[in-house]
């Protein structure tokens, strides 16, 4: 017997993520009553994930769940925020138990591992779709922004960009690797680390901020255009994976760093002068992360190496591009 859209939910859904107090009425009524701390503001952000465009439809259903939650994760991390509740509302082609399980299962993980409540949403019958809204917050006028930076600003990024667009091109049968670089990769893709702890730390230091989802020279761009700057990359300081190299090698290598997208990686400005305090009190071995350029008084990106500028195009993804 097939699953009613209410038995799905109280099978797969009622307990998927933290419990918390601050919870007052959760799923199972017409809307979620959530009490954000008293001092803060509410950030929200919303994602969707469509079957074809941002996952192959055979994706295992564990990262489809994971990655449900990570890209709003790194968004709400952009502003220096830290999460507590989500809604989910997923469209599916039928109620199959074994995809259920799983994706709640991943999901959830990285739910409880963030803290964050499932407080709500919806489900239906139609093509594979996933839309989830993520609710957090931060200490009242103390949100990062993609405006602030000015110009002498440094430019860091954290992990190492295009590692996730490599892992795609491996789940789609485009590239080979050795064995041990594309296990890397392909997590790298299906299992986004959303870098929350680092954002929230980075209130106390950045300028301005930025999540890198569709492409490191897009979305610096995007951050510089917003601060009223101009960003230069310095193309020898890209921070490139071991197993990218492997893979791609370095020309190439570099390349998916600048234009890959799925990174769910930081971009962030920090004015010169506060650069020694940001190292001392995050060590960037230990958050992993590297200066990569400087934002300009003059407008537009450019990547440069040793004094000359490259052509590389840094729109980013767009959807209706």
């Amino acid at each position: 017997m097939a699953l009613s859209e209410f038995a799905l939910i109280e099978r797969y859904f009622s307990a998927c993520g933290a419990r918390r107090s601050d919870v007052i009425l959760g799923i199972g009524d017409d809307a979620a009553l959530l009490a954000p701390p008293p001092g803060s503001e509410l950030v929200a952000a919303t994602d969707t994930l469509v079957a074809g465009v941002h996952f192959p439809p055979d994706s295992p259903p564990a990262s489809i769940g994971h990655r449900a939650l990570a890209v709003n994760l790194s968004d709400l991390a952009a502003m220096g925020a830290r999460p507590a509740w989500a809604l989910l509302a997923l469209t599916t082609p039928q109620a199959d138990e074994a995809w259920l399980a799983e994706f709640a299962a991943g999901f959830a993980a990285l739910a409880r591992g963030h803290e964050v409540a499932l407080v709500g949403g919806d489900t239906t019958r139609g093509p594979l779709c996933i839309t989830v809204q993520l609710l957090g917050h931060v200490p009242a006028g103390s949100a990062l922004r993609r405006a602030g930076g000015r110009p002498g600003d440094a430019l860091f990024v954290s992990g190492t960009p295009g590692d996730a667009a490599a892992g795609l091109a491996l789940e789609q049968a485009h590239l080979s690797a050795p064995p041990a670089a594309a296990a890397y990769l392909r997590a790298r893709f299906l299992r986004p680390e959303p870098r929350v702890a680092l954002g929230e730390r980075l209130r106390s230091h950045a300028s301005a901020c930025i999540d890198v989802s569709d492409g490191l020279l897009g979305d610096a761009a995007k951050l510089a255009a917003a601060s009223g700057t101009g960003v230069e990359l310095d193309y020898q300081q890209l921070p490139l994976s071991a197993s990218l190299l492997a893979t791609v090698g370095d020309p190439r290598a570099r390349e998916l760093a600048l234009g890959g997208g799925d990174d769910y990686e930081l971009c962030f400005a920090v004015p010169a002068q506060a650069v020694a305090r940001l190292t001392s009190e995050l060590p960037p071995e230990h958050w992993r992360y590297a200066r990569i350029g400087t934002l300009t008084a003059s407008s537009g990106a450019r990547v440069l190496r040793e004094g000359t500028v490259m052509e590389f195009s840094h729109s980013g993804y767009q959807h209706f591009g």
